[in-house]
């Protein structure tokens, strides 16, 4: 008996020291496995074309003329857009500051037009008011962000680099894709190397319409929000504010509500009445964007609870900042096909059969 025991915790602590190894080898790999989770959501996007093109031609030429239609249409779109949007920003952020100006005093009228006298609500007011304080709370914020992002990748260089292993790997994944899932699945015992093998396409199928749907619906918000911009009068950054609110709505959650910042702040230096429109526009295009854009195009292929889908941006912003924040969705999506068909759908399976 006791030889019985002491075999078990033998075999027990290896296996927790293993944990622990592992565990210790992957938080040093952490740079190569977000590179690696980029480059397979990367693949996940571009599977549906290179598919396509497979009935055509063969899946390593796909992977090819895939990159490059993504490629023409990025250099297309700057080439028509982006010096306009380069402009713009560019006379945005030397207008910022009195943009900023305006704003505080603005809130300074409203106080005294309220009659607001209490020394501990003035207090507060002024602190609330404090724009300097305020605007280098916002620059330490995304900094933090972008060190945190940056940390992983080992800083700028080390970013731009793994961004391009992101993009050869991901092209590696598309052309091999049957091969490495062959490989994958050997590695398990019958039956399970079947029922994972069955997952791969499923998971790759919702990550893939999860960020192709975020993309779809920013572009939609982008365009929607620069003709609204247009059409209220503030032509002189209606490009580049639709572009600013787009790029942001890739975050979910927490995206739409900073793009819509810089414009609320440039409509209040156009007088009240385009400040009211302007938050109208975005209060109208956020609940088209909650109630009909994201369960149409998101919600309904990815089929994960809005909470859990908070969740994750939270966590990837706390893990990896920015960049969790558009990878780790889309993973969570993943994950969520592998526990409904290896669990619970077994589990109701079988709960149904006993009873």
């Amino acid at each position: 008996m006791n030889e019985s025991r002491l075999k078990i915790s033998l075999s027990s602590l290896a296996i927790l020291i293993s944990v622990i190894l592992c565990l210790i080898l992957l938080w040093h790999l952490r740079g190569l496995l977000v590179t690696l989770m980029i480059a397979t959501v990367l693949a996940a996007t571009l599977s549906p074309i290179v598919d396509y093109v497979e009935r055509f031609l063969p899946r390593w030429l796909g992977v090819i003329l895939a990159y490059l239609i993504i490629i023409a249409i990025l250099v297309g779109g700057g080439l028509v857009i982006g010096p306009t949007v380069f402009t713009q920003l560019q006379r945005l952020i030397q207008k910022f500051p009195l943009y900023l100006e305006i704003l505080g005093n603005t809130a300074e009228n409203l106080v005294m037009r309220f009659g607001i006298t209490e020394p501990r609500a003035l207090e507060l007011i002024d602190k609330l008011l404090d724009l300097q304080a305020l605007i280098s709370w916002g620059v330490r914020s995304s900094q933090k962000l972008l060190l945190s992002s940056l940390g992983v990748t080992k800083g700028i260089v080390g970013g731009v680099f793994n961004l391009i292993l992101s993009i050869l790997l991901s092209g590696y994944l598309l052309a091999g894709s049957d091969k490495l899932i062959k490989g994958f699945v050997r590695l398990f015992p019958s039956p399970w190397n079947q029922r994972i093998e069955a997952q791969f396409e499923p998971v790759t199928e919702r990550m893939g319409k999860y960020i192709q749907g975020r993309i779809l619906v920013s572009l939609v918000l982008g365009v929607a929000i620069t003709i609204g911009l247009k059409i209220l009068g503030i032509n002189e950054f209606a490009l580049g504010l639709g572009v600013i609110a787009g790029f942001t709505n890739l975050i979910p959650f927490f995206g739409p509500v900073l793009g819509s910042v810089p414009a609320l702040i440039v409509a209040v230096a156009q007088g009240g009445w385009v400040f009211l429109w302007v938050l109208l526009l975005f209060l109208v295009i956020q609940n088209i964007e909650t109630y009909v854009l994201d369960p149409l195009l998101v919600g309904s292929s990815v089929k994960v609870e809005p909470l859990y889908q908070l969740l994750a941006v939270l966590g990837g912003v706390q893990v990896l900042g920015i960049i969790g924040a558009l990878i780790v969705p889309p993973w969570i999506a993943g994950a969520g096909v592998v526990l409904e068909n290896l669990y619970i759908e077994p589990r109701e399976k079988n709960d149904y059969l006993e009873s």
